[in-house]
């Protein structure tokens, strides 16, 4: 197993806004959302269904909205419903809570994030049944229900990810192992991600945010531990344009992320609007940012503090109003 460096949960830079919560999305919604998904991220499909929107439906899943983690960025302060209980032949009762780091279940059963709420967003867990002719991690996978419905054909220990709304299939993705706080993954090329407080634990690919260098139907987005940048579902339906309000981190069209509302001109978001990444070493940077928005004010301002950029990264910033 790889060792990820500790994750303080959802802490990445004070570029984010609110809370890092990933939302499955229905089809054709993005942006802020008045669905009650506590802070859990969703996983859920393609073209649409992985966006951090809490919009309620069985649409794909989506990154968590935008909040600060450590060793970030210098654009300061950018900001239950009750089961439906099934007993198991075996004594467990299918639906109930669970910790998704120790899979506690039953025999036969694994541990999963899913939406308790009716919404599209993860936020909270329950024992599900593993299918008898359960897939592998990276192979094609089918959710029951909708994208955030929190049972699958995967093995235990992965969930199906990138969820195709209109055919409920995906691809198994591991979750992480060991704790918050000693996040890994079995590919040390991969880094866990952890969003919605916890109940949505993913290993993901790194990526640059300059290049957008992720899977169709993804975005690149900071990683929760602060230290880079990974690839997550893009939820933004193509909707979520340079200054157009965010609540969860993956609504942004590629290319951008939520920003909290105070860092960018004229933004009418209640946790913030979504602004471009700017690469700090282009000379028409600051230009490109004031032209971003119809409000004035944006600058190119370096994503990492001093000295805190991992290699690679030192040349990342963000559309934001100084501080």
């Amino acid at each position: 197993m790889h060792r990820n460096k500790p994750t303080s949960r959802l802490r990445p830079s004070s570029v984010f806004a609110a809370s890092m919560v990933l939302a499955a999305v229905v089809p054709g919604c993005s942006g802020e959302s008045s669905s009650s998904s506590s802070g859990a991220a969703d996983t859920g499909g393609e073209d649409g269904g992985t966006s951090a929107s809490s919009t309620t439906g069985g649409g794909t899943a989506s990154a968590s909205s935008t909040t600060s983690t450590s060793g970030s960025t210098t654009a300061a302060d950018t900001g239950s419903t009750s089961s439906t209980f099934i007993q198991d032949p075996d004594g467990g009762v299918i639906g109930e809570e669970c910790d998704v780091w120790t899979q506690d279940c039953p025999e036969g059963e694994k541990c999963m994030p899913w939406a308790n709420d009716g919404g599209n967003a993860w936020n909270a867990t329950k024992c599900s049944p593993v299918d008898p002719d359960a897939k592998q991690v990276g192979d094609t996978c089918t959710v029951e229900g909708n994208a955030v419905s929190g049972v699958d054909d995967c093995v235990k220990g992965a969930m199906c990810w990138n969820v195709d709304p209109e055919t409920n299939m995906g691809t198994c993705i591991e979750m992480c192992t060991g704790s918050p706080d000693a996040a890994m993954c079995s590919d040390p090329s991969y880094a866990c991600a952890i969003y919605n407080d916890g109940v949505l634990i993913i290993c993901v690919p790194p990526c640059d945010p300059l290049l957008q260098d992720c899977a169709d139907g993804e975005v690149c987005i900071p990683n929760t531990s602060g230290d880079g940048f990974n690839c997550i579902l893009d939820a933004s339906g193509g909707m979520g344009q340079a200054g157009t309000p965010c609540e969860f981190v993956n609504v942004c069209n590629p290319g951008l992320m939520c920003v909290g509302a105070e860092s960018v001109p004229g933004c009418m978001g209640s946790q913030g609007c979504c602004s471009p990444f700017c690469d700090l070493t282009d000379g028409n940077a600051n230009t490109m940012c004031a032209n971003a928005f119809t409000s004035p004010g944006a600058e190119c301002v370096p994503f990492f503090e001093m000295g805190m950029a991992p290699p690679g990264h030192e040349d990342v910033g963000v559309c934001a109003i100084p501080q």
